[in-house]
């Protein structure tokens, strides 16, 4: 897995740099509930995005992720993405994807 940078959002406006995604994920380093990831997808076709939440809830059952659809040509803003989806290991958010073509990918926190 690949780290994404999280880049600060500005009053004045800020200019995301984003970077292709990682065939076996990403991960990117949340402080708190203000940070969010964009995915842009250039392809023809649909993607899954899934922001992973790990562990099992109190009857030692999987907790579900976040699966979203971005569309061929949308670029989607997922978030703001909670505590509860830091690996407790680590303290980083686990993203994966089902293709990663022409998938483009920037974290920002806000605030």
């Amino acid at each position: 897995m690949a780290a994404i940078t999280v880049q600060q959002a500005q009053v004045t406006g800020t200019a995301l740099n984003l970077v292709a995604a990682s065939g076996g994920g990403d991960t990117i380093a949340t402080q708190d509930a203000t940070t969010y990831l964009v995915v842009r997808n250039s392809d023809a076709s649909s993607k899954t995005v899934t922001v992973v939440r790990p562990g099992n809830d109190e009857f030692g059952l999987a907790v579900p992720d976040i699966a979203v659809a971005v569309a061929a040509g949308a670029t989607t803003v997922i978030g703001p993405i909670p505590a509860p989806f830091r690996n407790p290991s680590n303290s980083l958010v686990d993203v994966t994807y089902s293709a990663v073509t022409s998938v483009t990918v920037a974290a920002f926190r806000a605030g």
